[in-house]
């Protein structure tokens, strides 16, 4: 019953010749008493969705172990802090960057040490890494064959050119807002960039069954470059290519031949920047330093973000680096990096433990992860007090 619950108990019950209803089944793991409350000494917090966007709850756990502490409702800090001061004793606690939780922390134990969980503050950096690389698109997409100017594009152009006329009037970013009809968050993503072509995205082409015949294409082309295409289909077919005609024929149209590796996207150069560089292939590292000398603005990106990821490795002296990493990382001209760095200083001191001190959330989002299964096993139908209990028991 502490495994199935419901509907699923009621089964394995009757296959077991002890018939019970679903009703029984829940009524008997109801029952079960629950395991005494034990204060850890190191409190992992983090949220999950009872309903993704509506309604979520709080899961508490002892970060050290990994035993399940507590589920509270809600993710406010208010419930939070209410739990905190009924159960004392804890002196550290580890969470995500949330400030909800921190405020219920600081309210409620002023002297415990805060620990922000090193894989948020990294999910964080990732994000940011994303959003800096997809704005110098212009720069690193040059490498590769550029598409010819569409309908997007000269929209984006004429926006841009909207949105800094009425700046340069001296109006604010929610009257251009109201007056384009934007949200806020374009109308900003808009005024940050000083060209329109910074705003251009990079062509999002997928690998093909025509890219290991790339050089064969481009050598054919550059000695006749009126070859019939379906004489080229014929060439390749003979190397084994195996796929149709009318693959190699939008492979060419697009300029995808010509080009001396396939285009990338945003988040395969950002997956490489944010690799470790000793586990990159030979090529890949290449291709990296190619891309990342087309702008000196990502050659500043890439030193910043491997200089940030030893930081993660805790260890005495890593407050002190990491204040010279946000000295360095507001000199340079990288505005998504800037609001990174604004959040860790928000949270400087939780942070600064963060990556001093060997504690983590790991075992919390493991905890979270099973946590879930729970919920799917129950389709959403159980309420709270259910839940809670069949996550304490286990």
């Amino acid at each position: 019953m502490r495994e199935l619950a419901g509907r699923a108990g009621a089964r394995l019950s009757q296959a077991l010749d002890v018939a019970v209803s679903r009703s029984t089944a829940l009524r008997l793991l109801m029952r079960l008493p629950l395991p005494p409350p034990r204060i850890p000494r190191v409190l992992g917090v983090d949220d999950f969705a009872l309903k993704r966007r509506h309604r979520y709850a709080t899961i508490l756990t002892d970060a050290e172990t990994g035993e399940r502490i507590d589920v509270l409702p809600g993710r406010g800090a208010d419930a939070l802090e209410a739990w905190l001061r009924t159960h004392p004793g804890v002196e550290i606690v580890c969470r995500d960057g949330s400030g909800a939780y921190g405020e219920a922390i600081r309210r409620a134990l002023p002297d415990a040490t805060q620990v922000s969980d090193r894989w948020h503050v990294w999910k964080n950096l990732c994000d940011k890494t994303l959003a800096e690389i997809r704005s110098h698109s212009s720069c690193w997409a040059t490498v590769n064959p550029a598409r010819p100017a569409g309908v997007r594009e000269q929209t984006t152009r004429e926006r841009w050119q909207q949105i800094h006329h009425l700046l340069d009037k001296g109006v604010g970013l929610l009257e251009c807002a109201r007056r384009l009809n934007l949200s806020r968050n374009t109308v900003k993503r808009y005024a940050r960039t000083r060209e329109p072509e910074a705003l251009r995205r990079a062509p999002r082409y997928r690998p093909t069954l025509v890219d290991p015949y790339r050089d064969h294409l481009r050598e054919r082309r550059a000695a006749d470059p009126a070859v019939p295409a379906l004489q080229l289909f014929c060439e390749i077919k003979e190397l084994g290519y195996t796929g149709s005609l009318n693959l190699l024929y939008r492979y060419i149209t697009q300029g995808r031949a010509e080009g001396d590796r396939p285009v990338i996207t945003p988040r395969r150069l950002a997956r490489l920047l944010l690799t470790r560089p000793d586990k990159l292939r030979e090529a890949d590292t290449k291709l990296l330093e190619e891309l990342a000398a087309t702008c000196p603005e990502l050659a500043q990106l890439v030193r910043l973000v491997r200089a940030f990821a030893e930081l993660l490795l805790p260890a005495e002296g890593n407050d002190a680096k990491l204040a010279a990493w946000l000295t360095d990382a507001r000199a340079a001209n990288l505005p998504h990096l800037h609001g990174f760095a604004n959040g860790l200083e928000l949270d400087r001191e939780a942070v600064n433990a963060g990556i001093t001190l060997p504690h983590h959330n790991g075992r919390t989002e493991g905890v979270n992860t099973r946590t879930k299964r729970i919920m799917r096993q129950m389709h959403g139908r159980a309420g709270f007090d259910l839940l809670r209990h069949r996550v304490l028991l286990q």
